[in-house]
């Protein structure tokens, strides 16, 4: 297992580096920099019309050839340093690590609504196949997969934030509510969370009981759940203890696949509904052309694609004995 885990790490290196290199590439080809984003900023509000451009661009390193700039990056990252915001020349560490707890809480929250949520419909919906329940499910899996996100999030606005008035469109908190215990803190991000949570977790979740349902069905139908039924033990322990063990490989694979779209779907959420997460300061950094805050972040996505198939691989040894990584 060790061999394994070591062999895996080491190719995820080149993985990456390769990642930076296309999005520095990229970013190098857009029209611009960031210090023309400030100066017609700046041109706009102020009327400064005699700003030195290349002296700024020299302060802030940008005067440097391109491949310069990403060896000194690639550098700063090695050490553990992130670099500095062109912008605020705020540590980007600290500007990733003040939004992350955010963008994790609102992920891991839609993850496992999205997660136990697909597995029980999808559970429910192959032991009762071609009930009115099992149809009912299936229109709104296609219905999940089909709908963007980021529609699924201007309807749910409208009917329970602005029609209803049930909730509230945007933000992280009550920003009157201070000095509260903790249960009335935790209900009041609890209803901030709800539309953003739940629209994150409509995909999710139909996939997750798409696959689970379709796995299930051709599990139902081997030899040994009919030898298991015929020996007379209950139906939840054939359900659960001998179909689902063998069934979870493919809802396996799948959530390494959804984790890391969850942070995408995420910073498209966040905008909508004004979370207080990565969404915001990803935007921000594009449109200044920050390429530190760009390249941490796309950094950070490509770390965490290559730790969830890692995870998807280790939960394979364990749902399956099976399967051995030597």
């Amino acid at each position: 297992m060790q061999t394994y885990l070591l062999r895996r790490i080491a190719l995820a290196l080149p993985v990456l580096l390769g990642i930076t290199v296309v999005t520095f590439a990229f970013t190098e080809l857009a029209p611009g920099d960031a210090v023309s984003s400030m100066v017609l900023s700046r041109l706009d509000e102020t009327q400064e019309l005699q700003l030195d451009m290349e002296a700024l661009r020299a302060s802030y390193g940008l005067d440097k050839p391109a491949p310069v700039r990403y060896v000194s990056w690639l550098q700063s990252i090695l050490t553990g340093n992130l670099g500095k915001r062109i912008i605020t020349r705020e540590d980007v560490s600290k500007a990733i690590g003040r939004r992350l707890p955010a963008t994790l809480q609102l992920m891991v929250t839609s993850g496992l609504i999205a997660l136990i949520g697909g597995i029980a419909l999808g559970i429910f919906s192959a032991v009762r196949q071609y009930s009115w329940a099992d149809y009912v499910f299936t229109v709104f899996v296609f219905t999940g997969i089909s709908i963007p996100n980021f529609f699924a999030a201007i309807v749910v606005l409208y009917l329970f934030a602005v029609n209803m008035r049930w909730l509230p469109t945007s933000g992280y908190s009550t920003v009157t509510l201070t000095d509260a215990g903790f249960f009335t803190t935790f209900f009041d991000r609890l209803k901030y969370m709800v539309l953003p949570a739940g629209v994150l977790a409509i995909e999710g979740m139909a996939t997750y009981m798409r696959y689970t349902r379709a796995s299930m069905l051709e599990v139902l139908r081997t030899d040994y759940v009919t030898v298991a039924r015929s020996k007379g033990l209950r139906e939840r322990m054939v359900i659960y203890k001998h179909a689902f063990r063998n069934a979870i490989l493919p809802v396996i694979t799948i959530a390494g696949l959804q984790i890391p779209g969850l942070f995408g779907g995420a910073l498209i959420i966040e905008t909508i509904f004004d979370w207080p997460g990565l969404g915001r300061l990803y935007l921000d950094g594009v449109s200044a052309r920050d390429y530190p805050l760009i390249m941490s972040m796309v950094l950070l996505s490509a770390v965490l694609i290559v730790l969830s198939n890692l995870a998807a691989d280790l939960a394979y040894a364990v749902a399956d004995p099976r399967i051995r990584y030597e």
